[in-house]
């Protein structure tokens, strides 16, 4: 784990046998499944982010490739603003879906981490070559300068620790929701359905250099899969019971998806061109 800095004291992580140590002493065990806890408090990791079945649902729907024209897009970023052999970052990476996906089709020096560990798991145990840890996005053991390419997809926006890690020609690729996302779903769920106002986060001392829009429309079917998609979204925690109850007598749900990818550098080398 090249990149990777010590969650204590910032000095480099170095492998030493199913360790990675600092120069300080400070360790962090390989789990069976080849990842690293790197939280900086005491607490696991366990209890953060999603549990276990939730994390399983998400890793079932993504498999099957309804989000694959993201992914795609973002791999297209990936070609462009990287060269094979540097360092690329799937921020909040999940169960390691887009990780996965874009490994497959570009070689680069691939990273992944999240605060929860039932989604790591999950990550390391899939057939990629990337490096998978348990980290908070406030304070991403990774060392300053060190990536050229992080993408950070419908997770909280740290612009301070993205514009810390990335290289002075690094990029951050972010997504953010299209007007028309889901609007299937919620058509479902909410009697006076709403539109995405497709808001950008804040990014400070980042700056915007490129904008893309991916759009597909999907049809979901199985009770199960409509319940994990729903599960994944915002929705999932402010939906009324009516809208719920409509909700799980669906079979089959078609829906648009559309995103909007934007592409930030840091403020003093960017160049505009939306």
């Amino acid at each position: 784990m090249s990149v990777v800095i010590c969650p204590i004291c910032s000095n480099e992580l170095l492998p030493d046998c199913r360790t990675l140590r600092c120069g300080n002493n400070h360790c962090y065990d390989f789990a069976k499944e080849g990842y690293v806890n790197l939280l900086s408090s005491n607490k696991s990791g366990d209890k953060k982010g999603d549990n276990k079945e939730m994390a399983r649902a998400r890793r079932d729907f993504l498999n099957r490739d309804y989000y694959l024209p993201l992914a795609k897009a973002v791999g297209d970023c990936v070609e462009k603003y990287s060269s094979p052999g540097d360092a690329v970052l799937d921020i909040c990476c999940g169960e390691g879906y887009y990780t996965q996906r874009i490994s497959e089709w570009y070689e680069r020096d691939f990273y992944g981490f999240d605060i929860s560990k039932n989604m790591i798991r999950l990550a390391a145990k899939r057939d990629c070559p990337a490096k998978f840890f348990v980290a908070n996005i406030s304070s991403i053991p990774v060392k300053t300068g060190s990536i050229k390419l992080a993408f950070h997809l419908f997770a909280p926006f740290h612009s301070a620790e993205f514009r810390r890690i990335i290289s002075k020609s690094g990029v951050i690729v972010t997504a953010i929701p299209g007007k028309n996302h889901l609007f299937g779903l919620k058509q479902v769920l909410y009697d006076e359905p709403y539109y995405n106002d497709e808001k950008e986060p804040e990014h400070n001392g980042l700056e915007a250099v490129e904008k893309i829009r991916v759009k597909n429309t999907v049809t979901i079917s199985g009770k199960e899969n409509i319940a994990a998609l729903f599960e994944m979204t915002p929705y999932f925690y402010h939906t009324p019971s009516d809208g719920m109850a409509r909700l799980e007598k669906l079979d089959v749900l078609t829906t648009e998806l559309e995103f909007v990818l934007i592409v930030y550098k840091k403020s003093e080398d960017a160049v505009v061109r939306l």
